[in-house]
């Protein structure tokens, strides 16, 4: 998804509501810019310790094979766009 926003007076732009919404971004929610090259990257930022507790509660059984993580990803991606 492209955004194109101004960058206002002060410097500031707005990140649109169906993106905060998309990454969960609440007001407070800290985030992180970083540039690669020419390009400015923010996503929300989430305390290690609130991720682990996160990611760890959602399996509800022991595992017992291999975890693959790159389809867990497209699959919680695909979901939160059928949402909309």
């Amino acid at each position: 998804m492209i955004v194109r926003r101004r960058v206002g007076p002060k410097g500031q732009i707005v990140i649109p509501k169906i993106i905060r919404e998309f990454l969960g971004m609440e007001p407070g929610t800290e985030v992180l810019l970083e540039v690669q090259e020419d390009r400015l990257i923010i996503r929300p930022s989430m305390d290690p310790a609130d991720f682990v507790n996160e990611f760890c509660s959602q399996v509800k059984e022991k595992l017992t094979g291999e975890v693959n993580l790159e389809r867990i990803l497209e699959e919680e991606v695909e979901e939160r766009v059928a949402l909309r």
